[in-house]
């Protein structure tokens, strides 16, 4: 069926093309090759944010929550030139201690960040999901009333999975009930325990980050079409491994409710994140 129109999507992982000279980046970006058929060939440019929000507008995204690294100019003056349609969404490391935390309480300060991010696999070292480490990240996500994104499940570079299994936010959820937490990335395979966990938890979500459409796990899109309607965020993964093409004529066969499409594309976004209609 079609996509209904007129929506205003809101996309929970959009974002610049990775700097030419991050090379921890173009490693990652090789190893995930494999995932995709292929990938945006999209490269980092003075007029990338222009390009982003033309994009955006060919599919009806109205505002984007994008990466902002602490120290890379071109997401920075992305999120402060635009702050109408690009969100900014903090990548803290847990290893960094207070450091990353002061990082966070400045970015919600001066570039008005919406939310944090942070993949616990590929960190170094890694951090689990409930590890004591983050908890001071946590703490301070409730202070500012933002919510956190956390990669779940089987991680797409070479590196061990332990540190995103799922079942590891069933502490975080039990120590932080305030935390809105979000999982990133369909949390395979154990997506029946996560939905589990989803309906337990009345602050965890999920958010279809970094998988085509076609690809969406079918317990998730049960869930949004019952219980879980209020539950599951639409998240893309341009430019980073999915065009916007592909995403937006893959959801056209996603069999979602009439009622679910406005909360699955724009209103569980808003609420998450605290946005304004």
């Amino acid at each position: 069926m079609p996509i209904p129109q007129g929506i205003g999507v809101i996309d929970t992982l959009i974002g610049l093309p990775m700097p030419d000279d991050d090379s921890k980046a173009t490693e990652l970006h090789e190893e995930i090759s494999y995932l995709y058929r292929s990938f945006p060939q999209v490269r980092r440019h003075e007029n990338s944010a222009a390009d982003l929000l033309r994009e955006m507008d060919r599919h009806g995204v109205e505002r984007g929550l994008i990466p902002v690294h602490y120290g890379d100019a071109a997401e920075v003056a992305a999120v402060r030139d635009h702050p109408d349609r690009l969100l900014g969404c903090l990548d803290v490391d847990p290893n960094a201690g207070m450091r990353s935390v002061r990082q966070l309480v400045e970015a919600r300060q001066d570039l008005g960040v919406v939310a944090a991010q942070f993949m616990p696999s590929i960190l170094s070292p890694p951090v689990a999901i409930n590890d004591k480490r983050a908890y001071p990240l946590y703490a301070k996500c409730v202070e500012l009333d933002i919510p956190i994104f956390v990669n779940g499940g089987i991680p797409g570079p070479l590196v061990p999975y332990e540190t995103q299994h799922p079942g590891l936010v069933d502490e975080v959820c039990c120590y932080f009930p305030e935390l809105r937490f979000v999982f990133r990335h369909c949390c395979e395979p154990w997506v029946d325990l996560t939905v589990r966990l989803l309906l337990k938890y009345p602050n965890l979500y999920y958010s279809t980050t970094a998988f085509a459409p076609k690809y969406y796990p079918r317990q998730i899109i049960e869930f949004a079409n019952s219980r879980g309607a209020d539950k599951v965020l639409y998240g893309g993964y341009y430019p980073y491994g999915l065009t916007l093409d592909r995403i937006f004529r893959e959801l056209a066969d996603l069999p979602l409710a009439d009622d679910v499409w406005p909360k699955f594309l724009r209103e569980n976004a808003i609420r998450v994140l605290r946005l304004e209609n």
